[in-house]
């Protein structure tokens, strides 16, 4: 895993991990990456700078990867307790949302502008962590 300082055309800063350069730069171009703080996908590496190992980072990066894990085995326990729609995620929950079809749990996928307007449509979804047997990370 690699980690990057990026920067949105608004100028916020944030971090994000990529399993490698290449799988940034795809991520990038099919407008997957987004600015935590603002939700712009113009966005760009920043200046970095080297980690430079020290105990405090170890155990930073321990605390990170049991949350990351505890995200991984929530998200399975979530999708396996959903019905899959595949790619059409939001239609999916448009229908569910205004009452066109029965009410139940969904995972699915989505692009970062469906869920965008899902939430201004007052419809709250939830990213999962991606089934690493799918991804290959």
């Amino acid at each position: 895993m690699i980690k990057f300082t990026l920067a949105c055309d608004e100028g916020h800063e944030f971090e994000a991990w990529f399993s490698s350069s290449d799988a940034y730069d795809e991520q990038r171009t099919e407008g997957l990456v987004a600015c935590a703080a603002c939700g712009s996908v113009a966005v760009d590496k920043a200046l970095m700078t080297p980690m430079i190992a020290s105990p405090d980072r170890a155990r930073q990066e321990v605390a990170r990867e049991a949350i990351m894990q505890s995200w991984r085995e929530w998200s399975k326990k979530v999708a396996s307790q959903a019905e899959h729609v595949g790619p059409q995620f939001a239609e999916e929950a448009r229908k569910i949302h205004y009452g066109e079809v029965e009410e139940r749990a969904i995972v699915g996928e989505a692009s970062f502008g469906d869920m965008r307007e899902l939430g201004e449509e007052g419809i709250c979804v939830i990213p999962l962590a991606p089934d690493p047997s799918k991804t290959g990370h």
